[in-house]
């Protein structure tokens, strides 16, 4: 892709040939035309293939205007961090490693600011550290975070004091104001440069020993209240305290091992909803090693290969994975490590067939499969898919999200999730897993470390009337920090039994 061009004469961005192939489809009507089929793929190959959750904009001058910006912008991500991710995620693909992925349902730009992005990560490290004691294994940390911005919706428009108007579809599209929802190209480059801050203060805080196993009390139990949380984590940070100590005194504690004490890997990740944002951002790079190794059919004569750089990690979601459609399209060229959400509506053939479109040269850890079936669904659905799977010879990365097939509305027209169904449909998966002589690998989760109050249940005991307290999430309902760290123990209280 030619990029970073400009017109000589004004110094104005001019756009490259895959996006203005983007530029003219999201200004079609409806975006129903498509230039022909294709079968060598490109960034913008995705225009020529149907799309399902299109945003289509009324001023093709401003979707060009804003393409040709996020192609001069330099990446957020770079393909040393995708692949030693991807490195992690085949260590979880081989049972020695569990995948931690968490964050917004959807970020809202003002989620950019300092103490929100802490109570994140700090909520991720609590989690991880439980997890770690529980399973002894190492955890890998994703975060929903730095570009999790839109998000796919049951219908396009909605009702508004008797007036059908477009439906909000995440920061990045259009506002939350009902006078704000016409689709806005110029919060594509919003959306980078709030993904780029989010993203800078991450690194930062974790440079800075954020993460630093030898203060885990300083991560703070902010909201948890519930003693018998706060005695199970305070007696995991006795363990390590003691372990640290001995380490100190046997003189381990200056070994290169020691010093990944001090910090730990985050990782950002977002679903790749918006095809014309995601292949602006798709850069042809050096390929470091690991992919020179694993992904040597794709690349060219200089060892290059195409990076989606605005987020590590990429998931297709469930209503936009469609073996013949724009998304799948797009995703079987990049060399990120993809995530494919399962839901009940997945035909097992289906199932195989993407993967094999996605991942055809059996990439270990290359694909996350992240079932979201319901708790009275799942042990139904997710055997046949462990066989089929089994049997295509993949080694896949199986992952539960046990939030989006358990959610609700209650009766004053309030949307949420029992933590009672959260739990259950987790248990369920990690028995069923052991039974099918597979493993669970992670675990996808929306959760938030404010005090929200948006799902029902949990030792703090919240009912239908409480949800009013603190019902922040302008999408789907989070879990707060007492309720992920309940389920962090409950998962590595799995790990300890077994």
């Amino acid at each position: 892709m030619d990029q970073g061009v400009t017109d000589g004469l004004t110094g104005v961005p001019t756009l490259s040939a895959d996006g203005k192939a983007a530029a003219s489809l999201k200004t079609m009507d409806n975006g129903s035309q498509r230039n022909g089929e294709s079968s060598t793929w490109s960034p913008s190959s995705w225009t020529t293939k149907p799309i399902k959750q299109d945003v289509v904009y009324d001023d093709r001058q401003a979707v060009s205007k804003a393409l040709a910006k996020l192609e001069r912008l330099p990446p957020m991500v770079t393909p040393t961090e995708i692949c030693k991710l991807k490195k992690n995620l085949r260590d979880v693909a081989l049972g020695k490693a569990f995948l931690l992925q968490g964050g917004d349902c959807a970020e809202l730009f003002d989620y950019c600011e300092s103490n929100m992005i802490e109570s994140k990560i700090k909520l991720l490290l609590q989690m991880s550290l439980v997890l770690i004691y529980g399973a002894h294994k190492p955890v890998v940390r994703i975060a929903r975070m730095a570009g999790q911005f839109a998000k796919p919706r049951s219908s396009p428009t909605e009702q508004h004091n008797g007036k059908t108007i477009p439906a909000f579809r995440g920061d990045n599209i259009n506002g939350y104001d009902p006078e704000d929802r016409t689709p806005d190209p110029s919060r594509l480059v919003s959306a980078y440069f709030h993904s780029a801050t989010t993203l800078n203060y991450i690194r930062a805080s974790l440079a800075s020993g954020i993460a630093d196993l030898h203060s885990p009390l300083d991560w703070e139990l902010g909201h948890v209240k519930e003693e018998d949380i706060k005695a199970k984590y305070e007696r995991i940070v006795d363990s390590i305290t003691e372990s640290l100590r001995f380490m100190k005194t046997v003189g381990a504690d200056n070994s290169a091992a020691a010093s990944g004490l001090e910090t730990v890997e985050l990782y950002t990740s977002h679903e790749g909803l918006l095809l014309e944002y995601e292949q602006s951002l798709t850069r042809k790079l050096k390929a470091p090693l690991h992919d020179t190794i694993y992904r040597s059919a794709s690349l060219d004569a200089d060892k290059k290969d195409w990076y989606n750089t605005s987020a590590h990690f990429l998931w297709i979601g469930d209503r936009t994975r469609q073996l013949d459609g724009a998304h799948v399209e797009y995703f079987r060229g990049i060399a990120n490590p993809i995530g494919i959400k399962v839901g009940p509506s997945m035909p097992s053939s289906e199932l195989v067939a993407l993967v094999d479109i996605l991942n055809p040269h059996h990439e270990i850890g290359k694909i996350t499969l992240i079932t979201r079936y319901g708790e009275h669904k799942i042990a139904s659905l997710l055997p046949d898919h462990i066989r089929a799977v089994k049997r295509s010879g993949h080694v896949v990365i199986w992952q539960c999200d046990p939030m989006h097939g358990n959610t609700f509305t209650t009766s004053q027209g309030i949307k949420t999730r029992r933590f009672s169904s959260i739990l259950s449909e987790v248990s369920s998966a990690l028995k069923i897993h052991k039974e099918e002589g597979s493993f669970l690998g992670g675990v996808h989760l929306e959760l938030t470390g404010e005090a929200v109050t948006e799902c029902i249940g949990g030792s703090e005991g919240l009912k239908d009337e409480d949800l009013n307290t603190n019902y922040m999430s302008y999408c789907d309902p989070r879990l707060n920090e007492r309720q992920a760290l309940e389920l962090a123990f409950l998962v590595a209280g799995f790990y300890r039994s077994v």
